[in-house]
């Protein structure tokens, strides 16, 4: 089977985004493919966190994954920094990208911008990225749009390296979903919905409480008029909350729009988030189950086991290629 990696960062809570755009792909992508997804906790750490907050975090991303319906049986769950080989391979990656190459990260020059000053970590980063996928010689990496040029780096790395060392390392490619990926923020469907948004209404969180998602739902922003429409070009806002309710049922947009025709936003927001709600609900209720039966060390720890013994091999041969005296 073809390897995928991906990764997700433990910097705030995970968004109904991150689930339709991510977490329910990475379910379909374990019964078809051999899959490894990681916390990527040393990324986290590129912008300053507070420490208890990184690890209540760190393990409420791990716990989300399998609530959301990963099968630790079929893929591999582990937190990056329990597998050193990612900080190793990372710093040789380093020494491998241009200076030039991550001046034009655009992800680099959005959070830099306006700062005094920025940690190096966050320039060097996409090093790390590239290291994390390079090192279970991935074939396919789910990314999103916003992603793509993180994952060139890792190509343009990838051949670099083989070139310059001999063929070693796979040149992953991407893998985009053709729908779910790209969910809008409730506050401007100019932007992705983020975790990272200061503006909590701004994102459904996959924790939220039901009353806390109507409440949200009801605020969101909507285009002038009341014609419930799927039209992202003229009708943004409720294009974006149409498919998110695509996604949370098994309605299709022209169904959608016919289910609500002449009925206006307010019916349509209500129902909404009683389809959101009905959707979080057994995460929720698994997710609960997960932190209070402690069972997430075990996961974490085998899934820490089955990565290093794929990364371990892979940075040995990596580092002998380099020349780099091998221990014996």
């Amino acid at each position: 089977m073809a390897r995928v990696l991906s990764g997700i960062q433990p910097s705030g809570k995970l968004t109904l985004g991150n689930y339709i755009g991510a977490l329910r792909n990475f379910v379909k992508l374990q019964h078809t493919h051999e899959c490894f997804f990681t916390v990527v906790d040393l990324h986290a750490v590129t912008v300053p966190q507070e420490p208890a907050n990184l690890r209540e975090q760190t393990e409420a991303v791990a716990a989300l994954f399998i609530a959301a319906g990963i099968d630790p049986a079929k893929a591999g769950v582990f937190v990056q920094s329990h597998v050193p080989a990612h900080a190793e391979l990372g710093w040789l990656m380093t020494t491998l990208v241009y200076t030039g190459e991550l001046e034009r990260m655009t992800q680099y020059k959005d959070k830099a911008a306006g700062k005094e000053s920025v940690g190096a970590g966050l320039f060097t980063y996409p090093a790390l990225m590239a290291a994390d996928i390079l090192l279970y010689k991935a074939d396919l990496v789910p990314v999103g749009e916003d992603q793509k040029q993180h994952l060139e780096i890792t190509r343009d790395l990838a051949q670099r390296f083989n070139h310059r060392f001999g063929d070693c390392l796979t040149v992953p490619e991407p893998y985009i979903p053709e729908v779910g990926a790209r969910i809008m923020s409730l506050d401007d469907a100019s932007r992705k919905m983020s975790k990272s948004n200061p503006n909590a209404g701004s994102y459904i969180s996959l924790l939220d409480p039901p009353d806390v998602i109507r409440k949200k739902i009801s605020r969101a922003v909507t285009d002038s008029g009341r014609e419930v429409r799927y039209d992202p070009a003229a009708k943004p806002e409720i294009s974006n909350l149409i498919s998110i309710y695509s996604q949370c049922s098994d309605l299709g947009i022209a169904e959608i729009e016919a289910k609500f025709e002449g009925q206006g936003y307010g019916t349509f927001k209500k129902e909404l988030a009683e389809r959101i709600v009905e959707t979080l609900e057994p995460l929720q209720e698994r997710y609960r189950q997960i932190r209070e039966s402690g069972e997430i060390y075990d996961i974490l720890r085998q899934g820490a086991e089955r990565a290093s013994a794929i990364a371990g091999k892979t940075l040995r041969e990596v580092k002998e290629r380099m020349g780099f005296l091998l221990p014996r």
